[in-house]
């Protein structure tokens, strides 16, 4: 389990409030309750993080019924520990006993649930044997916003998160980039991400050259040339909370249509962040990034939406997508990241993580967005 940040750790109050926030959207969404497995939610609403196994633990919400969690036996101690653990109910099952008949007499019988996306199956048809008349629908489909708008705390630790990853960067600029390996700067971006606080690494993105051209490029064994732009893609979590950056640098000096392009993807990418205010669509961000880079010829060649939400994971709704409605919200955050990509040749992509505020927008990275030079 990570622990919180120790100069403002969330107490069991939070976490109850929290749950009965989500309990309460449940059942204005007309939903029986939420059952929430390990992952993401269950972090957010208790501050329990247990490894995801075939043994069922879940925590069941509902309207005007106390939190409960279920548990494995030889669990119960470690879910006990949890930050939000004194603001529900333990109720642990032992092995050789079955699991869903210890978590169905806490379910309406012929209920509506919202589940966390990444429920197993298993546990879902589990219930359903117990239950037959439930019903489920993801909590992506359900209660979409469920962890969109942070409250200042949660604000505060991914701006460290996010002036991790700025240090990071500004760190990688002076280790050599030709003559390597990208895997070999996607170890350095690692080190240093831990080097300054986080705990956990999701992805490191190094695409050089015309591997930049994919998005979501691994680093491999090939290795950077002179001449090369290279795309950084970087991030994970500190103290519970994401970080997410992008900047594209170039191994000596760029040509003309490389400066030009990156150009482009800069003033694309100030466009979205300048879209971003309270009660604007999300869609709203990406149509303002994706105005600019079609204007300027590349529309088919930015082919991902501009954004997604960040939190207790690095990818998470809300979505900066063309067709989501969804009004921004001071305290939601996400990244901005609009990108060409030159297939067979070159990629640019540029992103900052940035928070609703008031009135706008405010960035929670600080890095350089200029073409940076490496060597």
């Amino acid at each position: 389990m990570e622990p919180d940040s120790p100069a403002d750790a969330f107490t069991a109050a939070d976490y109850a409030a929290r749950m009965a926030a989500a309990a309460q959207s449940a059942a204005d969404a007309g939903l029986a309750g939420l059952l929430i497995a390990p992952g993401p939610d269950l972090a957010h609403l208790t501050g329990y993080r247990p490894v995801d196994t075939e043994r069922l633990t879940l925590l069941v919400l509902a309207a005007g019924q106390d939190p409960v969690l279920v548990v494995p036996a030889l669990e119960a101690p470690d879910a006990a520990g949890a930050p939000g653990a004194p603001a529900l109910t333990l109720r642990d099952w032992a092995d050789g006993r079955n699991p869903y008949a210890a978590a169905s007499p806490l379910l309406d019988a012929a209920g509506r649930f919202g589940v966390s996306d990444n429920t197993w199956a298993l546990h879902l048809h589990g219930l359903q044997r117990e239950l037959p008349t439930t019903s489920y629908v993801p909590l992506t489909d359900a209660l979409p916003m469920l962890r969109a708008v942070k409250d200042e705390r949660e604000l505060a630790r991914l701006a460290e998160a996010g002036r991790a990853a700025d240090a990071a960067y500004a760190q990688i600029l002076h280790v050599p980039f030709a003559g390597r390996k990208e895997s070999d700067v996607a170890a350095d971006l690692a080190a240093l991400l831990r080097v300054h606080g986080h705990s956990q690494v999701d992805f490191t993105v190094v695409g050089s050259g015309p591997n930049g051209a994919n998005p979501h490029h691994e680093a491999g064994d090939r290795v950077i040339r002179r001449g090369d732009m290279v795309v950084l893609d970087f991030g994970g979590l500190k103290h519970g909370y994401g970080s997410d950056i992008s900047r594209t640098v170039h191994v000596g000096e760029p040509t003309a249509e490389e400066q030009r392009v990156h150009d482009i993807v800069r003033e694309a990418q100030q466009a979205g962040v300048a879209a971003v205010r309270p009660g604007a669509a999300c869609q709203d961000v990406d149509r303002a990034a994706r105005a600019v880079i079609t204007g300027f010829g590349y529309g088919e060649r930015f082919i991902h939406r501009t954004g997604h939400g960040i939190g207790v994971t690095t990818h998470e709704p809300p979505y900066m997508v063309e067709g989501e409605e969804q009004p921004l919200v001071p305290g939601m955050c996400f990244s901005v990241e609009p990108g060409i990509y030159l297939p067979g040749r070159f990629g640019v992509r540029i992103e900052d993580i940035v928070t609703v505020t008031a009135d706008g927008a405010r960035s929670l990275n600080h890095a350089p967005r200029e073409l940076a030079i490496v060597e």
